[in-house]
């Protein structure tokens, strides 16, 4: 029997708490992990990039099997769930970090973005253009440990209730059939 194959997105959408409570829960997304890309810095850590001195943006790398969910899937619910509108910004997070910005992994990967953007831009999906960049993806820190499963394990901090647990309900609200069993099982509590 062969290995199962699995395929990597890395978005920038905001927060990466707020990229990994999404997307962990989405059936056929096997890992999330929080970290940092597309900037010049090697190695930057949390406070550097904060600072907007290495030009990196906060990113989610999910890796998924395109057996159970589709990349073209993964940037529809990316798209879902943050504005690509404003141009570094979400919310009341500030800064080039915070931007929205696809790092495709191939050349299939940009063209299914762009047919992705495309799509939305004719159906006028937002009140105003989308200002999502396209990146070929170069290479992907980590964030520090202490990111993973942050919303997880500080869900009643109150960046996570006001920001986060918003997301999180209207993933599990709207899309409650594509949640993996564990997620929906929360769901129903």
């Amino acid at each position: 029997m062969g290995q199962r194959r699995t395929e990597v997105a890395t978005l920038a959408g905001g927060c990466f708490w707020c990229m990994e409570a999404v997307f962990e829960q989405l059936e056929g997304v096997e890992r999330v992990e929080p970290g940092y890309a597309g900037g010049h810095t090697p190695h930057p850590t949390y406070q550097q990039v904060c600072a907007g001195e290495t030009g990196h943006a906060e990113v989610a790398r999910i890796t998924f099997d395109p057996e159970v969910i589709s990349y073209r899937e993964i940037l529809e619910f990316f798209f879902a769930f943050h504005d690509p509108t404003t141009p570094d910004r979400q919310g009341e997070d500030v800064g080039t970090q915070y931007r929205s910005a696809i790092f495709h992994h191939s050349p299939e990967q940009r063209r299914t973005a762009e047919q992705v953007i495309a799509g939305l831009a004719d159906a006028h999906a937002f009140d105003a253009p989308i200002v999502t960049g396209l990146a070929p993806f170069a290479e992907f820190h980590p964030a520090e440990d202490h990111h993973r499963e942050y919303y997880r394990r500080n869900s009643e901090q109150p960046y996570c209730r006001a920001v986060i647990a918003p997301k999180v309900a209207k993933l599990r609200a709207k899309y409650a059939a594509r949640l993996k069993k564990s997620a929906a099982g929360r769901a129903e509590r």
